[in-house]
């Protein structure tokens, strides 16, 4: 995908499954389940999409990180992890290495949007993208520092911390352009500190969302999801941001769907996401 000087490509870090209930919030299983349909544990399976970036100046921008490699056996069996992490061969399969990526945006800290930001090295912890600055909301970092009952189960301190030690942290608040075209937006809702991504050039925009609204079956508004901190802000997202997408005809793309880009239409009332080739 081109959108002026960028290059876009969506991938897949692979498939974790969370319980569909905590997903979809007050909406009925009833009706959830013609959409996405639980496994034995209740829970539904979702890609953990991540971005590449890129323009012909240097710049290589990777947009989430999936769960990582670091999970233990009992982790990934929580939350049905059953194939090793594809960031990596992903990227290379892109012609892109470890070392060339030089800026690394996380929409929010939770595992499976930053567990891919560090790797073991022996006994050491270390960042994987070792020339990158990592990128997120200051609030959000200072929430992942001190996780509280509710959150603290989201939060793993190994996907963040060994990047303040190594210098390569880039904290940032609300609105911040950070290359020609590329910004990023706060938006309180999943957490306080959830960010979403955008890339606009030559009347074209690419939006990128958060987990407040993580697929196309959180399209109507009152679908959000349980685990959501501020699920009336989310609502207000929702509303702002599908109305501009859809009069703007903005290209989507989603946190936790196929990894795919499309558009929004209008059927009946009704938003859908239609997939371009």
């Amino acid at each position: 995908m081109k959108v002026g000087r960028y290059r876009v490509d969506i991938f897949s870090d692979g498939i974790f499954r969370l319980d569909g209930g905590m997903m979809f919030g007050v909406v009925p299983k009833a009706l959830w389940e013609r959409s996405k349909p639980a496994d034995e544990r209740n829970r539904v399976a979702m890609d953990m999409s991540c971005l590449l970036i890129r323009d012909g100046d240097g710049h290589v921008v990777v947009v989430e990180t999936g769960a990582g490699g670091k999970l233990s056996e009992k982790q990934r069996g929580i939350f049905g992890i059953d194939e090793p992490p594809a960031l990596l061969d992903e990227l290379a399969r892109r012609g892109v290495r470890p070392d060339e990526v030089t800026l690394v945006i996380n929409t929010h800290l939770h595992f499976d949007h930053s567990g891919g930001n560090t790797r073991r090295e022996g006994d050491r912890l270390v960042a994987t993208f070792p020339r990158a600055s990592y990128v997120f909301q200051r609030l959000e970092w200072q929430d992942a520092l001190a996780p509280n009952e509710r959150t603290r189960a989201s939060y793993f301190a190994d996907d963040f911390l060994p990047l303040e030690a190594a210098g390569r942290l880039e904290l940032v608040d609300d609105s911040v352009e950070l290359l020609p075209g590329l910004r990023v937006d706060r938006v309180q809702s999943h957490t306080r500190g959830t960010q979403t991504v955008r890339v606009s050039a030559d009347g074209e925009t690419l939006f990128f969302s958060s987990d407040f609204m993580p697929d196309r079956h959180h399209l109507p508004l009152p679908w959000i999801t349980a685990i959501d901190l501020f699920p009336l802000d989310t609502l207000e997202a929702k509303r702002e941001i599908l109305k501009r997408a859809l009069t703007e005809s903005w290209i989507v793309a989603f946190t936790h769907d196929a990894p795919r880009f499309g558009r929004l239409s209008e059927h009946e009332g009704r938003l859908r996401f239609d997939e371009l080739g």
